[in-house]
């Protein structure tokens, strides 16, 4: 295909433009619509004692599909069925404690049509997203969301555009009004995407990614120094506890303390583990998100902590390759 000529440019860029002015006002035209239709089906979506079954035909079909998959990660157990499969056996998967939102921009598709005097004989609450408030699918429903809009943004006026970005805007109101209603929370987010930097973020315990037992490096105050080099050198995490003998947490010391000491010129041969290390060290209690444990190291600027309990007493060790290898930072 031959280069694009500064005419034809001009001419696709303004087009481009042109289709988000005209979706984005189709939009703002549905905010002053909605009313209590939306509270009613919002109302029925957090009364319903079963899932919510979305359904749709062709592009309606796709927004329906995302909507579903948006309601399922928000709290409220939905999935899609294709209207030309329920009429084939599909439909059985629909019970009475069901409800069903279903998209239709002219409201007058034959698959869905098809399963309408089926859905309202079982008394199953209907939820209509369409562009024809008079249209059989309307007329059907309990709940009404009129999604029409003043055109198309294709310039034929033919391809559903405007129309599919209208539903799935209204999708995505219901969504977040019942998410908002339900008292859905980050943490309650972060259950159902577990494999997402979100989930890790807020699901995984810095009990899930320390170092514990034996992997734990850790000396007496009395250890001399050499000890102390030796279990650094074998546990090779570049800093080690000290600790008493019930396991209390009385310093650290680091890489980096060991290379000041040799900067100032000092003998270390005869030191103990008490007279190098560094006391009060930063510690993260063993129930916290690791998360948090990145917060304090990165305000700290430091590269380890260790992990106690609510005595004080050594559990852990983490350091931010362990993070990193969580990939929660």
């Amino acid at each position: 295909m031959s280069k694009l000529s500064p005419s034809q440019k001009t001419h696709l860029l303004t087009l481009a433009r042109d289709t988000l002015a005209i979706e984005a006002a189709a939009i703002v035209q549905m905010q002053a619509r909605l009313g209590d239709q939306f509270l009613g089906a919002l109302q029925a979506m957090l009364s319903v004692r079963g899932r919510v079954v979305v359904m749709g035909m062709g592009k309606s079909g796709h927004i329906g599909r995302k909507i579903a998959a948006t309601l399922a990660s928000t709290g409220t157990p939905a999935f899609f069925v294709h209207p030309a499969e329920a009429s084939h056996g599909d439909l059985g998967m629909v019970t009475a404690e069901d409800l069903v939102i279903a998209l239709s921009n002219s409201g007058e598709s034959d698959e869905l049509s098809a399963l309408l005097p089926v859905i309202k004989r079982q008394g199953i609450v209907l939820v209509a997203i369409t562009g024809n408030i008079s249209s059989t699918l309307a007329q059907h429903a309990t709940w009404v969301l009129d999604s029409s809009v003043d055109k198309e943004a294709c310039p034929l006026n033919l391809a559903p555009t405007a129309s599919t970005t209208a539903q799935l805007a209204l999708g995505d109101a219901l969504a977040v009004a019942v998410l908002d209603a339900r008292g859905f929370k980050a943490e309650d987010f972060a259950r159902s995407h577990p494999g997402g930097s979100l989930g890790r973020r807020l699901l995984t315990h810095v009990s899930d990614v320390m170092r514990q037992g034996e992997d734990v490096p850790k000396v007496l105050p009395g250890a001399n120094f050499s000890e102390l080099l030796r279990e650094m050198s074998h546990k090779g995490l570049g800093a080690t506890a000290i600790v008493d003998e019930a396991q209390k947490v009385l310093g650290i010391f680091t890489d980096g303390d060991l290379r000041r000491l040799i900067e100032k010129g000092i003998d270390m041969r005869a030191l103990s583990a008490e007279q190098v290390m560094k006391s009060q060290p930063t510690t993260v209690r063993d129930n916290i998100l690791a998360a948090e444990v990145a917060e304090v190291m990165e305000h700290k600027r430091i590269t380890s902590v260790l992990v106690v309990n609510e005595q004080g007493l050594l559990r852990g060790f983490v350091n931010s390759n362990d993070l990193m290898r969580a990939k929660v930072i």
